[in-house]
């Protein structure tokens, strides 16, 4: 299945994308209604028991959904791990390092919760927190990230891109200056994954879940630790999936897989990892490239219609190489949560976003196969 096909013929386009038969969803940047593809996978893996025909199948499901995440990632399939949510993953780079006390870490407080909290915990430890700043809301540039690290600064934790503002910071640019400086560098990825090319050649760790953009179900991301990091990277759970325990029994000494698989201790979510399994297969399928070069054309017809229209958008003028998938926008003296309800009502699925001052956004975040139509359906309704 190519794009020119989904969008040539919409006999196929609602087949394999069912919500397109109720409604308009532009919410992908929240959570995405499942393609046909993914609920079938999770649906043939819960009738033969969810068990993946027992450890030979699931044998071959795990290293395929890895092997498919590596490809996406551009990463080696030994330097993933099927860890679930995006938090999860970040939350095992936090508590997983060995920080000494007066470490500091670096982060961007306007971020998701997901990727301020555990760095916050690690207070306790003796670890200080810096906040990065921002000219606008999301638009972290390398100056910003290079103005505010120190002699004594261990870590970097920043999103691939906002998930109000859809601002993308260049994360080559930022890994590869970080490295010079032998500082680390986290990524949550979910808000590209999927989307925009993601690729971790500058990234030591990242993490994601696939209920965005990557169009899998929820609770059911990875984690990517650089190789070189896994000795230093301490799973924080151990159990008999992540330490060698030959036909069950448990032996003296602790000894660890010698991959990420480290980072997976229990049983897996196996009807999770067959949907993202899926969901990865179709995004490939696809081509992120052209999965991106979509989601920019969709995303320049919707600032320009919304700007005609009279309202703001955040980051209107972003570059290519900085724009996302994610249009919020708002004007002043209007109700954005009625605009809301008004456009939820007329079918069109869209999300309501709020600024640490209180503004309100209405956020659209189409995906490819979102057609034309279906956004000027949405705007009709502004």
């Amino acid at each position: 299945m190519t794009l020119a096909q989904l969008h040539r013929d919409e006999s196929l386009r609602q087949r394999e994308f069912p919500v397109a038969v109720h409604k308009v969803y532009l919410a992908h940047a929240g959570v995405s209604p499942l393609p046909r593809r993914v609920s079938g996978a999770i649906a043939a893996c819960a009738a033969a028991g969810g068990i993946a025909d027992q450890e030979t199948g699931l044998g071959e499901l795990l290293s395929q959904a890895r092997q498919r995440a590596a490809q996406l990632l551009g990463a080696d399939p030994r330097e993933v791990a099927l860890s679930g949510s995006t938090t999860a993953g970040l939350a095992t780079v936090a508590n997983g390092l060995d920080w000494r006390t007066g470490d500091n870490v670096l982060l961007y407080f306007e971020d998701y919760p997901s990727n301020i909290y555990p760095w916050m915990a690690l207070a306790s430890r003796g670890v200080n927190v810096r906040h990065l700043h921002a000219p606008a809301l999301g638009q972290i540039t390398l100056d910003a990230v290079l103005e505010s690290v120190d002699a004594r600064t261990r870590l970097v934790a920043l999103a691939s891109c906002h998930f109000i503002s859809g601002w993308r910071p260049d994360l080559g640019a930022i890994g590869r200056a970080l490295r010079e400086r032998k500082i680390l560098f986290c990524v949550d990825g979910i808000q590209t994954l999927g989307a925009f090319p993601t690729t971790v050649d500058a990234v030591d760790f990242l993490a994601a879940d696939s209920h965005k953009w990557l169009l899998g179900p929820c609770a059911s991301g990875l984690l990517y630790v650089r190789h070189e990091l896994q000795d230093q990277l301490r799973p924080t759970v151990l159990g008999w999936n992540n330490v060698r325990c030959p036909d069950y029994v448990a032996q003296s000494e602790l000894s660890l897989r010698r991959d990420a698989r480290r980072y997976e201790p229990a049983s897996h979510n196996i009807l999770g990892i067959a949907g993202l399994n899926a969901a990865l297969e179709l995004i490939l399928e696809m081509g992120v490239d052209t999965i991106a070069a979509r989601l920019l054309s969709q995303r320049a017809h919707l600032v320009a219609a919304l700007d005609a229209r009279g309202y703001e958008v955040l980051h209107a003028d972003a570059p290519p190489t900085h724009a996302g998938g994610i249009v919020s926008f708002f004007k002043p003296g209007e109700d954005m949560a009625a605009l809301h309800a008004r456009l939820a009502s007329g079918g069109v699925e869209g999300s309501l976003r709020v600024d640490r001052e209180g503004r309100r956004y209405l956020r659209l975040s189409p995906h490819f196969y979102n057609t034309d139509a279906e956004l000027e359906r949405a705007l009709g309704f502004l």
